[in-house]
């Protein structure tokens, strides 16, 4: 996952990385068995897809609180799909301590 400086500095270090993140998410998630894909999966992207949603408006809005304050939350929802998707064994655990670390 190399984050370009160019492009971080343009948009912000927090825009970036979740960007780069969600590089390595969606097709992580794309992986998933076809019984947890359109559950479990699917919020997982959707969570992901919607920080990095709030970041954009954060990033391009002067009223950023409420922004930050919902991509906050969004990544608690994040943390704990993710380490149940890794209790479930849908991801190793090499890939959650990556996303543990990205998050």
């Amino acid at each position: 996952m190399t984050s370009s400086p160019t492009n971080a500095r343009q948009t912000g270090p927090a825009l970036e990385a979740m960007y780069q993140f969600l590089r390595w998410l969606l097709p992580t998630v794309d992986g998933f068995p076809r019984s947890q894909k359109f559950t479990l999966g699917d919020r997982i992207s959707t969570a992901g897809l919607d920080v990095l949603d709030h970041l954009i408006a954060a990033t391009y809005s002067r009223a950023r609180d409420q922004a930050l304050a919902d991509a906050n939350l969004g990544l608690d929802r994040l943390r704990f799909f993710i380490r149940l998707s890794q209790d479930m064994r849908l991801i190793d655990l090499k890939r959650y301590e990556f996303a543990a670390r990205a998050i």
